[in-house]
C-alpha cells in the first residue's frame, strides 16, 4: 500500500480482541504493499502509543487508526474523544471498526468526528473485503496529512 507521496501506510489497530486483531491483519497484509501495522490492546495503550509515553516512545505516527469500541480500561469512544481534542492527533484519520450498529455509539461516534464507521461483517470473507475496502479508500483514493 504504497501512498501517492510513496511511504508505505502506517495503520494503527485498536483492538483488544486477538481473533478480531488477527483477521483485521491478514486482510490488510493480503494486500499487493502491506501497510506496517502496530496494533494496542486498548484505549489507555493508544494514547500512550499515539503520545509515545513509555514502552511506545519510539512509536510512529498512523496514518490511519482502526478503533474497536468496546474495549477494558478505556473505551474508543474515551479515545475517539481525546484524539480529536488533541490538536497533534486530530488530523489522523480514524475509522471506528467494532460489532456495535447501534445508533447510539455510531452517532456518538460521527458526533466525536470518527471518519466512518464500520460494523464489523460476522462472517470471514465479508469482514476481510470490509478491512481491504477501508485500507484501499485510504491507500489508493484519500489524501492523507503528513
Amino acid at each position: 500500500m504504497i501512498m501517492s507521496s510513496g511511504r508505505t501506510l502506517q495503520v494503527l489497530v485498536v483492538d483488544d480482541d486477538d481473533a478480531d486483531t488477527l483477521m483485521i491483519e491478514e486482510a490488510l497484509l493480503s494486500a499487493e504493499q502491506p501497510p506496517v501495522i502496530s496494533r494496542v490492546a486498548d484505549g489507555s495503550e493508544a494514547l500512550d502509543y499515539l503520545r509515545r509515553r513509555g514502552a511506545h516512545a519510539d512509536a510512529v505516527r498512523p496514518d490511519l487508526i482502526l478503533l474497536d469500541l468496546n474495549m477494558p480500561r478505556m473505551g474508543g469512544q474515551e479515545v475517539l474523544r481525546e484524539i480529536k481534542n488533541d490538536e497533534e492527533l486530530k488530523s489522523i484519520p480514524v475509522v471506528v471498526l467494532t460489532t456495535s450498529d447501534t445508533m447510539v455509539d455510531i452517532a456518538a461516534s460521527y458526533t466525536r468526528h470518527a471518519n466512518a464507521y464500520v460494523t464489523k461483517p460476522m462472517d470471514l470473507d465479508s469482514f476481510e473485503a470490509a478491512v481491504q475496502q477501508i485500507s484501499r479508500f485510504y491507500t489508493d483514493v484519500a489524501v492523507l496529512p503528513g
